[in-house]
């Protein structure tokens, strides 16, 4: 085991009692390891309103530094909004949904205000329009939404 390796676990350590005892304050500097930063991942496996999604992702930090802006910005601004956040709450809870019921469930008072909504959350690829003309989040996007979601709600200290 090198210097690095343990050091890595004993920071890893010190984040695990800090969190447990409840300092939100405490950061922890990891080494720096010569892999160009690191990686990020997540995973996720749901069953909510439309079926089973699995998803996992593990992506060189370095590498999504280097990405274009614009469509993580769409994403993020798609889901900055209450009744946009409601929105894929229900999708999320209740499966796909024709506008009609989404109008409702979002306590939205005339379909142009929902459309409005949803062409946010369209074309940023986060929900889809079906055949049938209902609406429903897009699969490959749940698990990341859940993840943003979860992410924000940490951030915000409703975790601990």
């Amino acid at each position: 085991m090198t210097t690095v390796d343990v050091a890595r676990r004993l920071a890893e350590l010190e984040e695990r009692v800090a969190a447990l005892e409840g300092d939100e304050r405490a950061t922890v500097e990891l080494p720096r390891s010569g892999d160009g930063g690191g990686s990020i991942g997540y995973r996720g496996l749901v069953t909510l309103g439309g079926g089973e999604v699995r998803w996992q992702i593990d992506v060189q930090a370095e590498r999504v530094l280097g990405l274009p802006d614009r469509g993580p910005i769409d994403v993020l601004a798609a889901l900055a909004h209450p009744v946009r956040v409601g929105i894929v709450r229900s999708l999320l809870v209740d499966g796909p949904q024709p506008g009609s019921a989404l109008q409702e469930a979002a306590g939205l008072g005339s379909t142009g205000q929902l459309y409005h909504h949803l062409k946010s959350l369209t074309s940023s690829g986060v929900v889809e329009q079906d055949k049938r003309g209902s609406y429903r989040l897009r699969t490959a996007a749940t698990v990341p939404v859940l993840v943003l979601l979860t992410a924000a709600s940490d951030v915000a200290g409703q975790l601990r």
